[in-house]
């Protein structure tokens, strides 16, 4: 990786700026750069078997630069790819976002203290990301029905009204200024998705958990939000039995047993 990373940014015409950034489990790396034309950006460089490079992940910062031009987010500035060994490596040139994430990982351990602004701009972000059309999926029912009885113990939701997602709407993917980062798994997900996904990862941080959910009390109490709630939990919980975040994992089944006797499951 730390290779192919030196072959893009020279590629690119980078210079590297800052430490490296690993991302999940290795399959990423990305560094804050110098450009001469676009000055500070971020380079993100993503690694898949040489079979695997297209489809969702590979192609999802390339698409929503298209598909989202008013939603506040890092400019796509170049694409770099090449292989070698067997492996494709895709390497993103996007603006350098010169404003702090929330946290540092998509389980959120600390208070927040958020201004009303930044719920406004986000449930603005929300509700056009919803109302994109799109032929990419997030989320597949059949992944439901399989998942939620074997993570939550509860019966699997039938999702009757989907929309597009962000996929991964975390603390660790939202900055101060409400810009949303890491666009490569978007596509068509339950209704409330998102919103659900951003609770069930607050929930070590109870005060800004409350919040959240004051802020999208209509959406995540509806039928459709308690759903996306309960495959959100299943997610996590699947997740969480590879050795992910398992201080979540108490708060995840509360959550998943609150969603199911909400909806009757």
């Amino acid at each position: 990786m730390s290779a192919a990373y030196k072959n893009a940014a020279h590629a690119l015409g980078v210079n590297v700026q800052d430490p490296p950034v690993w991302g999940w489990h290795g399959r990423t790396l990305s560094h804050r750069v110098g450009h001469p034309a676009h000055g500070a950006c971020w380079l993100r460089l993503l690694s898949v078997p040489e079979s695997k490079a297209s489809g969702k992940l590979w192609e999802g910062t390339q698409r929503a630069a298209a598909t989202f031009p008013t939603i506040r987010k890092p400019a796509l500035h170049a694409l770099h790819d090449h292989t070698d060994s067997g492996y494709a490596y895709r390497a993103e040139l996007t603006a350098y976002i010169d404003e702090p994430v929330l946290s540092a990982d998509p389980v959120l351990r600390h208070e927040l203290h958020l201004p009303d602004s930044w719920f406004t701009t986000i449930r603005a972000t929300l509700a056009a990301i919803a109302a994109t059309p799109t032929d990419r999926t997030a989320v597949r029912q059949e992944w439901i029905t399989r998942a939620v009885p074997q993570y939550t113990g509860y019966p699997a939701p039938k999702i009757t009204s989907w929309e597009c997602a962000h996929g991964d709407f975390h603390t660790a993917n939202l900055t101060s200024g409400a810009a949303l980062l890491d666009w490569e798994g978007w596509g068509l997900a339950p209704r409330g998705y998102d919103t659900a996904l951003l609770y069930a990862y607050a929930q070590l941080a109870p005060n800004t958990a409350r919040r959240i959910h004051r802020q999208f009390a209509p959406l995540l109490d509806s039928t459709s939000g308690r759903a996306a709630l309960l495959v959100v939990c299943a997610e996590l919980l699947q997740s969480a039995s590879r050795g992910d975040h398992p201080d979540l994992t108490p708060r995840l089944q509360a959550l998943a047993e609150k969603s199911a006797a909400a909806a009757q499951l």
